[in-house]
């Protein structure tokens, strides 16, 4: 039986699923106390700032010092080392921040919001801090090491965007899925996730990589374009996300139900104690 706040309104009608089933299992006042705070609002953002603002730099900062420094490197070993790294950031980030928010993909802020862990104003807020801090990264390593080897900016091959809009809507569907199944509370830094997450862009940036760049996420890709020239693809990768993230909804949903309040709990973080 899931406990009521007394000073708020009885829950009603359906059983709430997301973030109103956190509602009903904390209460209202608990929960705008805790979880609508300024104060927990901010360090969700913040968070989100630092992990995609390094997600960037680890990317745009190791094709540029590879295509200076590393001589004749094959295409296929760039694509390996930079699918590496970038694995490799993204699961250190996910266990230090994974407490407070670390969706670090629009893609998968608009999944919770579709399936109800979060509300649209905070994945709004959400989306305009992960395409400023992927901007701030690329940025960044431009300026400390030059604007050399694209910058691990994502383009499609000539004349095949939407071969890879299929692909990126494919690739993306699989990590949100993946992350859809796992995330059950109370943080997203749970024993696996932060592991397969990792797996997962080690295996499909590997292997698509030198197709399309295999972004997985529509932030990563617009922050090296700015400064690669590269915006003019960039819709590839917004709208293969997008799908991507729609339909993972849909299947998680068949899969498992309607998300639970840990779920909800898992996407908003752990507020301040």
């Amino acid at each position: 039986m899931t406990a009521h706040d007394p000073s708020g309104p009885a829950p009603s009608g359906p059983t709430p699923s997301g973030r109103q089933a956190l509602v009903a299992q904390v209460g209202v006042t608990t929960f705008a106390a805790d979880w609508t705070s300024d104060a927990h609002r901010v360090r969700r953002l913040v968070s989100e700032f630092i992990g995609m603002a390094g997600l960037t730099f680890i990317l745009s900062g190791g094709a540029s010092i590879i295509a200076q420094d590393g001589g004749t490197v094959p295409k296929i070993a760039v694509v390996a080392i930079l699918s590496a790294v970038s694995a490799l950031w993204l699961m250190a980030a996910i266990f230090f921040l994974g407490d407070i928010s670390a969706h670090f993909n629009p893609a998968m802020t608009l999944a919770f919001a579709l399936r109800g862990d979060m509300g649209w104003p905070m994945a709004v807020a959400y989306w305009v801090v992960q395409f400023v801090g992927a901007v701030a990264g690329s940025g960044a390593a431009v300026l400390l090491f030059g604007d050399a080897g694209g910058l691990a900016s994502v383009r499609p091959p000539q004349g095949g965007e939407w071969q890879a809009l299929v692909f990126e809507t494919v690739i993306t569907f699989g990590i949100v899925l993946m992350v859809l199944g796992m995330a059950n509370g109370p943080k997203l830094n749970g024993q696996f996730v932060p592991f397969a997450v990792a797996a997962y862009i080690m295996a499909w940036g590997t292997m698509g990589g030198a197709f399309n760049g295999a972004a997985m996420n529509p932030a990563r890709a617009f922050g090296p374009a700015v400064f690669a020239g590269a915006l003019d693809v960039v819709w590839v990768y917004l709208v293969g996300g997008a799908i991507g993230a729609v339909i993972a909804v849909l299947v998680a949903r068949f899969f498992r139900g309607r998300a639970r309040a840990q779920e909800a709990s898992a996407a908003m973080g752990n507020p301040l104690a």
